[in-house]
C-alpha cells in the first residue's frame, strides 16, 4: 500500500507511526512541539485523534470511566480534543515538517472532516474495528485504512475486511492488544502470523500498548510492516496514555532498530563474502592423526580434521578419504591432499 509518497510493503522498512492521540491535553502548542521533536527523531508519520464528542458518544458515556482514567470516558475526551481549527494548524505543522499526518476518526462526523482536511489515509482503532457502518462510510471515500484490530478475533474482524475488500481500497492490519500498559502475557506476537495468514492481500502490522520497545522489534521480524506505539514528548505528562508512551528517544531507537531488523529480515540464508577471513581460519581441514606409511589404507581412526581451513581437504569431506591408499609418507597433523590418495 501506499500512503502519501510513502510506500508500505514486506521490502521496504517498517513505517513506524507515532502516535500522539490525546497526549497532548487538548494544547496546539504541546501537539506541535512534539510533532517537531518526533521529526527530530527520524519519524516519517504523526498520527492524532479526531473527537467531535456531539456525534461521537451518547449521554451515558458521562458515566464510564475507563480502566486507565479516573474521570469518564466522555470528560476524557472533552479535555483533550482539539478543536477543528487546531486540527487543521497542527496537520499543516506536521506537513510542513515533512511528516506524513494521520488521525482515528471516532465518528462519522470526524470522517467527514478528516477527508475535507485533506488526509491521506484513515486509522481506525480498535474500538471502532467492528463498527461496520462507520468502517462502511469510510471505506466509500477511496482512500487507504490502517484498522487496528485489538478486542478481536480472526472471525469477528472478517465482516470489517469484506467491506475494505469490496471498495476496492489498499488496507493494512494491525495486530493489538487494548489494555494499557499491555502485559506480556496477554499480548500476542502470533496474531501478526495469524493476520498475514488469514487475509494475504493485507499489509500486516503491530500496534503496541506494552512498555519498552521490545514487543514491536520482535513484531518485524514476523513481518510487521507498520509499527505504532503511544508518543509524547515527556512521559513525565499526565494522561491515561502517557504510560505506555515513548519519548523521543525511544522513538529514535524504535525507527534504528527496526530498520536493522528489517534489514537482516531481508537476507537469505548463506555465506557472505564479508565472512571469508573467518572461513578460512574457523573451518577444519582433514590431517593425518598419527604417522601413517606409504601404502597405508586410511581407517577412520587415522584421520582427524582441524583448524584451519586452509588445507586442500576440507573437513565435510572427511568420510571420502577414508578407504583411501596413501601413495606418500605422512606425519602426524599433516593436512593431507587428494594428490596423496591412490
Amino acid at each position: 500500500m501506499q500512503i502519501g509518497n510513502r510506500i508500505i510493503a514486506h521490502d521496504q522498512p517498517p513505517l513506524v507511526i507515532a502516535e500522539i492521540g490525546i497526549n497532548h491535553g487538548g494544547s496546539l502548542a504541546v501537539a506541535k512541539e512534539m510533532v517537531r521533536l518526533a521529526a527530530a527523531s527520524g519519524c516519517e508519520c504523526i498520527k492524532h485523534q479526531t473527537h467531535f464528542l456531539d456525534d461521537e458518544m451518547t449521554d451515558e458515556a458521562k458515566s464510564i470511566f475507563p480502566p486507565n482514567a479516573d474521570v469518564s470516558i466522555w470528560e476524557v475526551m472533552a479535555r483533550c480534543a482539539l478543536s477543528a481549527e487546531d486540527e487543521v494548524a497542527l496537520k499543516d505543522y506536521t506537513e510542513n515538517l515533512g511528516l506524513i499526518y494521520l488521525s482515528t476518526p471516532f465518528s462519522r462526523k470526524a470522517a467527514d472532516f478528516l477527508n475535507e482536511i485533506g488526509v491521506p489515509a484513515f486509522k481506525i482503532g480498535s474500538g471502532e474495528a467492528d463498527n461496520l457502518p462507520l468502517i462502511r462510510h469510510i471505506a466509500r471515500m477511496g482512500k487507504p485504512v490502517i484498522l487496528s484490530t485489538g478486542m478481536q478475533t480472526i472471525e469477528t474482524i472478517r465482516a470489517s475486511v469484506a467491506i475494505l475488500d469490496q471498495a476496492g481500497i489498499d488496507y493494512a492490519l494491525l495486530e493489538c492488544t487494548n489494555l494499557y500498559p499491555s502485559p506480556p502475557e496477554i499480548v500476542s506476537l502470533q496474531g501478526v502470523t495469524d493476520l498475514r495468514q488469514a487475509f494475504p492481500r493485507a499489509v500486516v502490522g503491530f500496534s503496541d500498548h506494552s512498555i519498552g520497545p521490545e514487543m514491536a522489534l520482535a513484531s518485524v521480524a514476523l513481518g510487521a510492516c507498520i509499527l505504532e506505539r503511544h508518543y509524547t514528548d515527556s512521559r513525565y505528562r499526565i494522561g491515561p496514555d502517557i504510560i505506555n508512551s515513548m519519548d523521543p528517544a525511544e522513538l529514535r531507537f524504535l525507527i534504528d532498530r527496526s530498520r536493522e531488523i528489517h534489514t537482516a529480515l531481508m537476507n537469505p540464508k548463506r555465506r557472505t563474502e564479508a565472512e571469508e577471513p573467518v572461513y578460512r581460519f574457523a573451518r577444519a581441514s582433514v590431517v593425518a592423526d598419527r604417522d601413517l606409511a606409504l601404502g597405508h589404507v586410511i581407517t577412520e581412526a587415522d584421520i582427524w580434521a582441524r583448524r584451519p581451513g586452509s588445507g586442500e581437504i576440507a573437513g565435510y569431506d572427511f568420510d571420502k578419504v577414508v578407504g583411501k591408499r596413501l601413495n606418500r609418507a605422512v606425519t602426524r597433523n599433516t593436512q593431507l591432499k587428494w594428490g596423496d590418495l591412490e
